[in-house]
């Protein structure tokens, strides 16, 4: 199977993550699903935590992450590209949207999701559709899920 360039792929964002292990697992996950990271900082921890570095292994590819230095220049960088929010607080699901191959996918702190402000600017709001009384799955597991569905629907798998 030919690949396309990864230019055009949905990318993953991640709004300043606070746990190290989860972020090295989308890091995994993006490498091996050839999709680019962008990391809003700051972040929970540093790079160098022996917990990160046990989960993310060899698979940190420094040229397929980007890091921001805050949430506006991350927004700056978005000028003529969608930004879509996954949010427990959506109406839409995932799967009744429409994924374009140069989207940029948004995933909030695995405490406290994104704050009010960045909710209210982005115009894409997206859930995963879940059991009643639940409230959320890990940020990875997350990641996984939509990124595959978009990878799909852009015809990269």
């Amino acid at each position: 199977m030919t690949q396309k360039s990864t230019d055009l792929r949905p990318k993953i964002a991640l709004f300043e993550p606070d746990i190290p292990q989860n972020t090295a697992a989308i890091i995994r996950t993006c490498a091996c699903l050839g999709a680019k990271l962008e990391i809003i900082e700051p972040c929970g921890f540093l790079l160098t935590d022996k917990r990160f570095k046990r989960v993310v292994m060899d698979y940190i590819e420094e040229e397929n992450i980007k890091f921001h230095k805050s949430f506006n220049e991350f927004l700056r960088s978005k000028k003529n590209h969608r930004v879509i929010l996954m949010t427990t607080k959506a109406s839409i699901s995932y799967t009744k949207f429409k994924f374009k191959g140069n989207d940029t996918i948004l995933f909030g702190r695995e405490s406290a999701g994104v704050p009010d402000n960045v909710h209210k600017l982005i115009k894409n709001r997206l859930k995963i559709p879940m059991e009643n009384n639940k409230r959320s799955l890990n940020v990875a597991t997350s990641v996984a899920i939509i990124l595959a569905e978009s990878l799909k629907q852009t015809k990269y798998f």
